[in-house]
């Protein structure tokens, strides 16, 4: 059983990262940058929905906190509007908040669902938000109305979503993984049973719509692409695990410019790969706490990630005085994630 040691809780930030303060007060279940500017939006499970200002100057950051607003129980996810002027947060209180953080409005209740919303996505092709939960149901919003224009049943919880319009992917408990073409989002386009063999974790598409990554809870990564000329492609790989220890694979982030991606996990460590040429480009030092979470800023220059306790080991292993929630700021080098050039191998 993976355990975290009090020699390992030494190094809370071995990557040398910049920090985000405040802290928020309990395990952080969310990071998303706004499209449009360095703006970080965190959902905590202290009921909280946060935002800081990021500033860069040459290789230094800082950061200065905004607002923040409240829901009535934990907040398990967040989104932003494509144009930036708006935050989208969901979780155990069973609704949505819609909440205009430029022009610092007061937050308004947009959806709601007989259960937590879990994953949310805005989809900019149909300026409508689509909501995720655990009651076995993905609803489309359209935020001026009370009614959701469209409730999809699932055939299980929904754990993870993401929009690449028109790609739709949904990852739901039994392993199932539900693609949607937003063209005609009533009706599923596909339906995979998932080729990693434990929980699914996390979905994320591929920026060109093509495919996307699956993460489960058994340290493995499975890359699929729909199109059916495409399946040679498909492969599996593992990744957060240590010897015989095997961590759950939380957050998959495609970098906005180079097309390669972040996973971030359990084990505290987050790596950066490149799917095509099958490499990983950089592993990072592992932080004394799990990653729930992370996000990359809309031009990459800046990968947030969350290191806090993640509920993986349940409350009876919680310990308040040694499990600080921290956010973290990594400016990657184009090396860490900048595709490397595949070399001919000569043979026909």
């Amino acid at each position: 059983m993976a355990t975290f040691g009090a020699a390992a809780n030494a190094n809370t930030n071995p990557n040398k990262s910049y920090e985000v303060t405040p802290s928020p007060a309990d395990s952080i279940s969310s990071l998303s940058f706004s499209p449009r500017a360095d703006i970080l939006v965190a959902t905590s499970w202290d009921n909280q929905v946060r935002c800081w200002e990021i500033s860069r100057s040459g290789t230094s950051l800082a950061s200065a906190p905004k607002a923040s607003i409240s829901h009535d129980q934990p907040v398990l996810c967040s989104a932003w509007k494509d144009d930036g002027s708006t935050v989208f947060s969901g979780g155990c209180d069973k609704q949505a908040k819609m909440w205009p953080v430029l022009s610092g409005g007061q937050p308004v209740t947009v959806a709601m669902h007989d259960a937590p919303i879990v994953d949310m996505a805005w989809i900019p092709g149909m300026n409508l938000l689509v909501t995720g939960s655990w009651d076995k149901t993905l609803k489309y919003w359209d935020t001026r109305q009370q009614a959701p224009v469209h409730t999809q049943q699932l055939p299980d919880k929904c754990y993870s979503l993401s929009v690449k319009h028109p790609l739709l992917v949904v990852g739901t408990a039994d392993r199932n993984l539900i693609v949607f073409n937003l063209q005609n989002p009533q009706t599923e386009f596909k339906r995979i049973v998932s080729p990693l063999k434990y929980q699914t974790r996390c979905v994320t598409a591929f920026p060109d719509q093509q495919g996307f990554l699956v993460g489960s809870i058994e340290g493995r990564v499975g890359v699929h692409h729909l199109d059916d000329s495409q399946q040679n492609k498909n492969f599996t790989f593992k990744c957060h695990r240590d010897g015989n220890e095997i961590y759950s694979v939380n957050a998959l982030n495609f970098h906005p410019v180079h097309g390669t991606f972040a996973t971030a996990g359990s084990d505290g460590a987050f790596n950066f790969w490149d799917k095509d040429s099958k490499q990983r480009l950089k592993a990072m030092s592992r932080c004394s706490q799990p990653i729930p979470c992370s996000s990359f800023n809309h031009d990459g220059s800046i990968y947030a990630y969350a290191s806090c306790y993640d509920w993986n080991k349940g409350a009876e292993n919680h310990n308040p005085a040694t499990a600080k929630s921290s956010i973290f700021l990594h400016m990657p080098q184009e090396s860490e994630v900048k595709a490397k050039p595949r070399v001919a191998s000569g043979r026909k």
